[in-house]
């Protein structure tokens, strides 16, 4: 297996959102990528420019950010082209890596633009190496830029930041620089094009916590009434944890509990609800150990709620 470090630069409506198109709102202009045998040595590299069809001109803060000028995109070749280039020199079998979320969400997004969706199948099992930097050296998933992380680990900075091939090989160089049992541990599944069919939902333990990706719902209200989505399972032993507090919302996108497995003790549980282009909705969920401190916090946050809506109905 191969490992293809990735990173993408993108262009968004240089006349503000009101006239973006909202199917695409950053089109990919360059894609840099080292490719990285199973012992993580480079052995390759790929850049290409990207002319662009959806915003032509630059905008301000892509022309202040990137060190890349329009007579060079004119240079460039279309999307669909470029795609197919990048996704054959990648080859099968390959383990994607990024810098943080977005670019995989976005490189997908514009193949969803140009109906290529069908490259690329999803949902996306990929490492993502500034979380998994945040894990080693700072105890939790941080988002560091990619420049603090350089300085942190005292590398050369041998290229400018802000072009994708040198934001690839920095990232690779941090990548292979990790250690890699702690790499496995905490790779990253990306849920943009997200699981359908009950089949197809997705359920993983991890080592502090396990995660379960629902099939897509017609409705916030169907999504949260669901038995699987509502269940709460102790990812250590596997038995049913008795809720101590039921699922409340923070917000309208996330639900907390606190449930108690008589061998492992207190277990938070969290869905993040999420909603598809086409206006559908899946969950997330995570269930994760805490200890009784941590407990006691989610105790006084679902007070706390209480409290703010009680004086918010005495007042209307």
């Amino acid at each position: 297996m191969n490992y293809i470090v990735f990173d993408l630069e993108w262009n968004q409506c240089p006349y503000g959102k009101e006239r973006e198109n909202k199917k695409i709102p950053f089109e990919i202009i360059e894609i840099g990528a080292v490719k990285l045998n199973e012992e993580r040595k480079e052995i390759e590299r790929f850049q290409q420019v990207i002319r662009p069809t959806v915003y032509h001109r630059l905008h301000f803060r892509t022309k202040e950010i990137l060190n890349i000028d329009q007579e060079t995109l004119e240079e460039g070749i279309p999307f669909s082209k470029a795609v197919r280039k990048f996704l054959c020199w990648c080859g099968e079998d390959v383990m994607f890596c990024t810098w943080g979320q977005a670019d995989l969400v976005e490189l997908q997004r514009n193949m969803k633009y140009y109906k290529l969706s069908h490259l690329l199948k999803g949902p996306v099992f990929y490492y993502d190496v500034q979380k998994i930097f945040g894990i080693e050296y700072e105890g939790n998933k941080s988002s560091r830029s990619l420049e603090y992380a350089i300085d942190y680990l005292q590398m050369k900075k041998e290229e400018c930041f802000h072009r994708a091939l040198h934001d690839a090989w920095y990232t690779a160089q941090i990548f292979a620089s990790l250690p890699m049992e702690v790499i496995t541990k905490n790779y990253s599944i990306d849920c943009y094009q997200n699981p359908k069919s009950k089949k197809e939902e997705i359920k993983v333990v991890f080592e502090r916590y396990s995660k379960y990706i629902s099939r897509e719902f017609s409705s916030k209200e169907e999504a949260t009434k669901d038995r699987e989505v509502v269940s709460t399972r102790c990812f250590l032993c596997g038995k049913t944890a008795r809720k101590k507090i039921r699922w409340f919302s923070l917000n309208s996108k996330i639900h907390i509990c606190l449930a108690v497995c008589p061998e492992h003790g207190y277990l938070r549980g969290k869905i993040r609800l999420k909603k598809t282009d086409e206006g559908n909705y899946y969950v997330i969920k995570t269930i994760k150990k805490i200890n009784d401190q941590e407990a006691e916090l989610v105790k006084e946050r679902r007070d706390l709620l209480r409290k703010k809506r009680r004086e918010k109905r005495h007042q209307s």
